[in-house]
Order: structure tokens, then C-alpha cells, then sequence
């Protein structure tokens, strides 16, 4: 947390660069907002700084209607240490408390249920139940305001489990119950959800990468949009994300079976589209460790939907050209895979693939049998350790590295393997301290494939 001068010099300035990195709360209002509020600036006297919105929101402060502190980017400093607090964080970003409880979460974290409210407070100042809490209601928030569902939906999609919880849980929160926040807004007829992020977002290179390994029927590529098709909790949907550059977000139309995995769904396409990442900060830190590489501004880390599905892009793709493994992923798509009646294909489950002769492919029968074993190893299991994969014939460590780095948009991966990065380091002018670049070295795996 900056200094209490600092916050203030960067409040009266209204400098982008902080937005997110602190919140300002003002005392005679009771409502917290965004450093770079158009709103008039209050006296220092009244302001209290704190360093994430749910601090302000536990305080019993408000957020602003005008600049939406709730939406404001994340800070990406810190990530990329392996520290238990962020490991905390991530799963439940991602919905771990939905189901499970805090005694599961440290189970799952190999530690504590003490120890882990003991880290959390301490690098994220909440308990991890008060900080799912809040991420619930805002997504609440969100679908109060931006759809036409009704508020038990909109309580189930949050992720409560009755309605009667969700009121309280909002009421206290936001100090309004979620049909008093209704009755001030203007539904859109469809769930329309934004997702923002933290500029500089290099949207051009983003889209070329996409667009040399698009897969017709199970995603789409607009000017300025992606979309897929996808299976969450055995739900099937899909979603088209819109970028809004002079707003800083993407607009995210939303299609899914079970609304109870919406909270899960978003989560994931915030990783997809890598929206949390500080590409400032990044840039800053790769520049130092490899002066001489020229960078790309804004460079995001595309992910893949599933782990699972970042494995068999790779089993397929190993030794060929990008064009050769998109037209083998295509047949293997629409061979394989479920169409939902509208010329939309859904990836092929473990079952499916792991039932196929595969002779609709030409190629050695060592890789139709390791994709065949793959797909076995994921039939029981959704998530599996992707360090085990090395057990399994035909899978090696370019494998493995892949899908840690699109499948689980690791931040730390240096793919220096691949022909590509080779290249592109032989044709540095300068050595690169590759070591030195962690914890991005996936950003820089990325800014050298740019280099060719």
C-alpha cells in the first residue's frame, strides 16, 4: 500500500496508472471511489486510502455510481509469487467457496484452516469468507444492473444458496436490498456481464494470435470480439466477449444451461482473457532482465478454455506448423465432438475421445495412442496435477509447459524448447538473463514468438 502522501498526490492528479492499486474513501459520504473519479475531489481531512474495495466496502463505505470502484482492475504487482494468500485468492476467484468450505480450501492448499485466514488478512486485510462474500455480491451487483433476471436467479448465479441469504449478504454490503438497487436501473433483455481490465490491452496482437488458431464452430473471431462454446460443471453454454477499449473492458454476452456456474464461467473467461494482468509492470520488469528486446505494449497471455483441452491442442500440435495442428484440431472437433443444433460444436469430453478408434486421422499410431491414454487419465477426473502427464507415452515436457502456461495461464513458464522462442533468441542482438525474468517468463515466451 502506497503512503498516505502518495495516494493523495495521485487522487488530486487523477493518474491512470493508480487505478486500482488503491480506493479512497470519504468520510462525509460514506461512498469509496477510484483515484481517477471525475467526481470533485475532497478535503484530505475527510478521505481514508484503502488498498482493495472489499476494505472499503467491510469499512461500511459505498461504492460510487460514477466511477465504479467495484469494477475496477485488479493490481497484478504481487502475482506471480507463489505465495498462499494468492493461490488462496485465485481458487476462489474461481468459486472454490460455492461449494466447499474454508476447512476444504486449506485441505486443498496442503495447509491450515488457521494458517489460512492467518495470510489472507494479512496480504488481502479479510477473511477468505468475506472476500468470496464480496465477490458474490458483486457479480450480483452486476446482474441487478445489466439483466432482466429475476432475483432469485440472480441469487443462485451469485452463487447463494437461498434467497434470504443473498438479501442480508447485499443488504449489508451495499446498504441497499437488491430490489431497491433494481428499481434504479434499466435491465437489458439478456445477461450481459462487463469484464474489466487494466490498459494498455494489446487487442491487435491478441487477435492475430487467435486468428491463426481458430477453430470453426467451436469459437468465433470478430474485429473486435472472441467467442466460444463451453462445458462448466457438465453445463453447456457459450459466451462473446466484446472489447470496449475507450471503457477499458470487454461487453460479455452470456449463454448457459445452469446459471449456477455463471460465476464459475466468468472467473474463466477473466483468465482466458488474461484481464488482471499489469502489463506495465510486466513490461517494466522484462525490459530490465532483457534490455535489448524490443516489447510489445499491452501483450496479454492467451488461455485456453480446460487444461484438458490445453493438452490435446498440444499432444496434436507437437512437431508440426500452427496451420497443420489447426486443421488436425478441426477435423478432430467435428469428428468428435457435440453440436448443439445452431452449427456449434462443444470439445470432445475424455469419454468420447478415449472410446475412438481415431482412424479418421492420418498419423503415427504412437500419437492416436497418446491422446487416447490422455484422455483416459481425464475420465474420472475433471483437474489432474499436469506434472503427472510425463507418466503417461507420448507426452513430454513441451507438453506439459503448454498447458501450464495456456491452460492454466501460468505466469512463469519459458517455453525454450520451442522452435519458435529459439528463433527468436538466435536473433537477439543481446543475451537474454532468462531467470531474470521471472516470474513472467510467459510474457517472455510471448514477446519473443512477436519477434518472428
Amino acid at each position: 500500500m502506497y503512503s498516505a502522501k502518495t495516494c493523495s498526490q495521485a487522487r488530486h492528479s487523477r493518474d491512470a496508472r493508480f487505478d486500482g492499486l488503491f480506493f479512497v474513501a470519504v468520510k462525509s459520504t460514506g461512498i469509496y471511489c477510484r483515484p481517477i473519479c471525475p467526481a470533485p475531489a475532497a478535503k484530505e481531512q475527510n478521505v481514508e486510502y484503502y488498498r482493495y474495495a472489499h476494505n472499503a466496502a467491510q469499512a461500511g463505505f459505498r461504492p460510487c455510481i460514477r466511477c465504479r470502484p467495484d469494477s475496477a482492475p485488479g493490481s497484478y504487482a504481487w502475482l506471480g509469487n507463489e505465495t498462499t494468500a494468492v493461490r488462496a485468492q485465485k481458487l476462489i476467484d474461481e468459486g472454490a467457496l460455492l461449494t466447499d468450505s474454508t476447512v476444504d480450501l486449506a485441505a486443498r492448499l496442503g495447509i491450515s484452516t488457521r494458517y489460512l485466514n492467518k495470510v489472507f488478512a494479512q496480504y488481502l486485510g479479510t477473511s477468505p469468507k468475506q472476500y468470496a462474500l464480496y465477490q458474490q455480491c458483486d457479480l450480483a451487483k452486476q446482474l441487478l444492473q445489466q439483466s432482466n433476471l429475476d432475483i432469485t436467479t440472480v441469487a443462485f448465479a451469485a452463487g447463494f444458496n437461498s434467497v434470504r441469504r443473498f438479501n442480508d449478504a447485499f443488504l449489508k454490503a451495499y446498504q441497499l436490498s437488491p430490489s431497491q438497487l433494481r428499481k434504479n436501473t434499466t435491465a437489458e433483455t439478456s445477461i450481459t456481464v462487463y469484464v474489466y481490465y487494466r490498459p494498455p490491452y494489446n487487442w491487435q496482437s491478441m487477435h492475430r494470435f487467435l486468428s491463426s488458431r481458430i477453430i470453426a464452430g467451436l469459437e468465433w473471431l470478430g474485429d473486435n470480439s472472441y467467442g466460444r462454446t463451453v462445458t462448466l460443471g457438465g453445463s453447456k453454454g457459450q459466451f462473446t466477449a466484446t472489447i470496449e477499449p475507450s471503457q477499458h473492458r470487454f461487453k460479455v454476452a452470456v449463454e448457459i444451461a445452469d446459471v449456477r456456474q455463471l460465476y464459475r464461467l466468468l472467473a474463466q473467461i477473466r483468465r482466458v482473457l488474461d484481464v488482471s494482468a499489469d502489463t506495465e509492470f510486466i513490461e517494466a520488469h522484462l525490459h530490465r532482465a532483457a534490455p535489448s528486446l524490443p516489447l510489445q505494449q499491452g501483450l496479454r497471455l492467451p488461455g485456453i478454455w480446460h487444461e484438458f483441452e490445453a493438452g490435446i491442442r498440444a499432444i496434436l500440435g507437437q512437431q508440426i506448423s500452427v496451420t497443420a495442428a489447426k486443421n488436425l484440431l478441426t477435423t478432430f472437433i467435428h469428428e468428435l465432438g457435440e453440436q448443439d443444433g445452431r452449427g456449434h460444436y462443444f470439445f470432445p469430453s475424455p469419454a468420447a475421445i478415449a472410446a475412438s478408434d481415431l482412424a479418421f486421422f492420418k498419423m503415427p499410431q504412437r500419437r492416436k495412442d497418446a491422446l487416447r491414454a490422455f484422455a483416459s487419465y481425464y475420465q474420472d477426473v475433471e483437474h489432474q496435477p499436469l506434472d503427472t502427464w510425463l507418466d503417461i507415452k507420448g507426452v513430454g515436457p513441451w507438453t506439459v509447459d503448454y498447458a501450464k502456461m495456456r491452460g492454466l495461464s501460468h505466469p512463469d513458464i519459458y517455453l525454450g524448447g520451442d522452435l519458435g522462442v529459439k528463433k527468436a533468441m538466435a536473433q537477439s542482438s543481446e543475451g537474454i538473463d532468462i531467470n531474470a525474468c521471472a516470474p513472467f517468463r510467459s510474457y517472455l515466451t510471448f514477446q519473443l514468438w512477436q519477434q518472428l
